[in-house]
């Protein structure tokens, strides 16, 4: 069978977006971390790379070793890339701003290993990134250069790690997944022009949260609960990894929530490193996102960690949810 790979794919989508072939090479870039970080993780248990390391990161939350591996091992592979000027990473408190890029044109952000608490049960993993073009005319990237709104990505993707891994990724046109051949290290095209369905799939939220929320988020989801939904029927199915949740929702339908907390109403996920990527390839996919008021793609960062509550998938589902809140 003749399939497509991810570099071909990612030449496709440089043309037809008139983007620079520093496009390609970013993109290209991500495909190396993520054959990287999939190595890293089959091996972890094997060389003693499992469990914290006694210290927290800038969220306040404690860090585990791959977390730290994961953060590095992105950092060696955007070294000395003249076309990214800078990184924001979950696991960085400030910007990273790479040597040798004062003249690149693009700035990522990424969460580099989401769900790590998996990994200690073989459970699922991800990493999510988004790509921006700096606003700011040369030299070092500022911070204004990664405060945009989602709504000016250029690409943005995510990594499943599993059973198979998976690349997902769109440049602007159609959402298409590329799964890793790992025998000889090439990604190939395995889901083009991804839709998420509508009518069908599941709800996902961690529902041991209940406590912490406030009555209408509690009734809206009793409502899933007990399929009393306009939307329809929907089983629950949650994996404790975002890019795992996501990604069935992506190809099954249904619903993922994040709500916030009555204490704590922005909630727990960051904007610019889950929330705003994953927006992105669900709304190019025929979904969407809201944090449950507004639109997530349009909402401007002012902060680098900043955080909202997360409703994504099926457009009917998430349009159901908005009601239910409002």
């Amino acid at each position: 069978m003749n399939r497509l790979t991810l570099s071909e794919q990612f030449f496709r989508d440089q043309a037809s977006a008139a983007a620079s072939g520093g496009l390609s090479t970013v993109l290209n870039r991500f495909s190396l971390l993520a054959r990287m970080l999939a190595s890293e993780i089959m091996r972890a248990g094997f060389v003693g790379k499992l469990g914290y390391t006694g210290t927290t990161n800038v969220q306040d939350e404690d860090v585990r070793a791959l977390d730290v591996i994961s953060n590095d091992t992105l950092l060696q592979v955007f070294e000395n890339m003249p076309m990214v000027c800078g990184v924001a990473s979950e696991e960085m408190a400030d910007v990273h701003v790479l040597p040798g890029g004062e003249s690149g044109k693009y700035i990522i952000t990424v969460d580099p290993l989401d769900g790590s608490g998996n990994v200690d049960v073989a459970g699922q993993m991800g990493t999510i990134f988004g790509v921006y073009r700096r606003r700011s005319a040369g030299g070092k990237p500022t911070l204004a250069d990664f405060l945009q709104p989602g709504r000016d990505l250029v690409a943005a993707g995510y990594v499943l790690y599993g059973p198979c891994t998976m690349l997902v990724y769109s440049a602007g046109g159609p959402v298409n997944a590329f799964t890793l051949d790992r025998s000889i290290g090439t990604f190939f095209l395995t889901h083009p022009d991804i839709k998420i369905p509508e009518g069908e799939g599941s709800y996902s939220v961690n529902e041991a949260n209940e406590a912490k929320w406030d009555d209408r988020t509690k009734a809206m989801v009793r409502a899933f609960r007990t399929q009393q939904t306009r939307c329809g029927k929907r089983s629950a199915r949650y994996a404790g990894a975002l890019v795992g949740d996501f990604h069935r929702t992506l190809l099954k339908g249904g619903i993922y929530m994040y709500p916030g907390e009555a204490k704590k109403p922005e909630g727990k996920l960051r904007l610019l490193y889950e929330n705003a990527p994953l927006a992105f390839l669900c709304e190019k996919a025929g979904g969407a996102a809201t944090d449950g008021r507004q639109r997530i793609l349009d909402i401007v960062p002012t902060q680098l960690h900043e955080r909202t509550p997360l409703y994504l998938g099926s457009a009917g589902d998430v349009a159901e949810v908005g009601q239910m809140l409002a």
